[in-house]
């Protein structure tokens, strides 16, 4: 990492806490959140941010946001990012197998046309020099409100922050997962 942890005793009490919880629900504190916490009101605005994209009552499902994160992640070439998001995806797809071929997600049967449409989406947010079409987003609009589309892109908007974070400040993956291929393909 480019940037060094403090000791866990110079973190305020409040960011220990949420680094507890991550130690309890992760076996670990993750390396990202010790640097975001180095300023402690922005790692709690990032973490709020996570939450209201990842709550259950989200017009995105569990299963398509944690596939869009892996995309963007393998776009962005942040390891830490497919690690974390692909373990994320085994335990609520409880499988491995579109991961193994979203790279080439365009080739592939296994996508069905609400997660090919989304994928774009993400893509068309993530390459520079790509922009969003009024086609795709007439697409889009075949499985989301306008909320949903806002919520979609705040997902996509978050995933690329995070893993321009993690990528510069060059984070490793954490073992969570077997990772599926950074190649990004780009059309």
């Amino acid at each position: 990492m480019k940037i060094s942890e403090k000791p866990m005793h110079k973190y305020p009490w409040y960011i220990r806490l949420l680094f507890w919880n991550q130690k309890r629900k992760y076996g670990q504190v993750l390396k990202p959140a010790l640097l975001w916490a180095r300023v402690p009101k922005l790692f709690l605005a990032v973490s709020i941010l996570y939450g209201v994209l990842d709550r259950r009552e989200s017009p995105v499902d569990p299963v398509l946001r944690s596939l869009v994160m892996v995309r963007v992640s393998q776009i962005s070439w942040c390891h830490f990012c497919v690690d974390i998001n692909a373990s994320l995806f085994a335990e609520r797809a409880g499988s491995l197998e579109k991961l193994e071929v979203l790279a080439s997600w365009r080739e592939s049967a296994l996508f069905s046309e609400k997660e090919k449409a989304v994928l774009e989406y993400a893509e068309a947010i993530t390459y520079p020099g790509q922009q969003v079409s009024d086609e795709l987003m007439a697409r889009l609009r075949e499985f989301f409100d306008e909320d949903g589309i806002v919520e979609l892109t705040g997902l996509v908007a978050f995933q690329n922050l995070s893993s321009k974070f993690n990528n510069a400040l060059d984070i490793p993956s954490q073992g969570f997962c077997r990772l599926p291929s950074l190649s990004p393909q780009v059309d």
